[in-house]
């Protein structure tokens, strides 16, 4: 073989070593596009599954609070409830003891 076929077959290998490198780099350029695009859509997941958690966290502690205040309503209804029926027995002894009185003295109750 002489000089230009050796500098023939040189420019062949060599051009396929271009050629396959930039094939391997194209892959490798490919494979970081995917990845940072699985990882841009992970990081968008992350995202909206933190906002979602956010927004129900804000609806449980709403809800809580109403909760309590339906509680407080009705204890309060309870405590009313009670001081009614309190003074229902009350007066209805006063009554009983009125009439007993009347009697006493005599008279009709009505």
């Amino acid at each position: 073989m002489d000089a230009a076929q050796l500098g023939a077959v040189g420019t062949i290998v060599v051009g396929l070593a271009a050629a396959l490198a930039a094939v391997i780099g194209q892959r490798g350029a490919n494979r970081a596009s995917q990845s940072g695009a699985v990882l841009g859509g992970y990081s968008t997941l992350v995202d909206n599954l933190q906002e979602e958690r956010n927004k129900l966290g804000d609806k449980l502690a709403e809800n809580e609070r109403l909760l309590a205040a339906a509680y407080r309503e009705l204890s309060d209804t309870r405590n009313e409830k009670a001081d009614l029926l309190t003074q229902i027995t009350r007066l209805t002894d006063e009554n009983r003891q009125l009439r007993e009185r009347i009697a006493e003295l005599g008279g009709q109750p009505t």
